[in-house]
């Protein structure tokens, strides 16, 4: 395998929840390739439009900023997408509601019984990954749960973010099980909701490491 083959097929991570300067600093550090900010209220790790400027900035280069959002307005999503560079829509938004921003976006599913993982592909075929959480009735995401990885199809169409209940003691068997694109963890890195560690952060971001190197030989 060429070194480019092996960097297209690392697993990307998305540390989620990001609420402080200082686990921005550590996050990158770790290896992030992605930062989230929740900008839903009713979450326990939500931040406002001031909060998100504050820490959008201290983001470097080749992170990408990621903002969650759960069914809420459009001018709000718009004052805010000025600070992110990609979109993640958690609730029953529409792929023309989430297509509005001028912003790349990706679509949060929850695993339902019922969920058609190819139709809703499909259906969300403009967004750039699917990420893929734990169902649980009334919680748009964020349970801290897993779910069973064999319900995700080998041949979906879309790159796929595996969520729920991730952290460094199994992430490395959801990368062998399920060789998702990225890897997203929010709860499984934190002291307490809203304050990542900096050992669970650098630990989490090994594990991935660890099992690529195992997976790619």
């Amino acid at each position: 395998m060429t070194d480019v083959q092996a960097v297209r097929r690392r697993t990307r991570i998305k540390f989620c929840g990001l609420a402080r300067e200082q686990d921005v600093a550590v996050a990158v550090a770790a290896g992030a390739d992605a930062l989230g900010f929740v900008l839903w209220p009713g979450s326990k790790r939500a931040i406002d439009e001031e909060r998100l400027v504050e820490l959008a900035a201290r983001v470097p280069a080749f992170v990408t900023r990621v903002g969650l959002f759960v069914d809420q307005v459009p001018d709000l999503i718009a004052r805010c997408a000025e600070h992110l560079d990609l979109l993640q829509f958690h609730g029953d938004e529409t792929p023309t509601f989430c297509a509005q921003f001028d912003r790349p976006w990706i679509k949060a599913l929850r695993m339902r019984d019922d969920l058609d993982l190819h139709a809703a592909a499909e259906v969300y075929a403009g967004a750039q990954a699917l990420l893929l959480d734990a169902y649980r009735p009334g919680v748009p995401g964020g349970t801290g749960e897993t779910f069973d990885w064999s319900r995700i199809p080998a041949s979906l169409e879309k790159p796929v973010i595996l969520a729920g209940g991730l952290s460094a003691d199994n992430v490395a068997d959801a990368i062998e099980r399920v060789r998702p694109f990225a890897v997203d963890v929010s709860g499984g890195v934190e002291a307490e909701p809203g304050c990542k560690d900096p050992r669970l952060l650098s630990a989490f971001a090994a594990a991935v490491a660890q099992a690529d190197r195992k997976r790619l030989g």
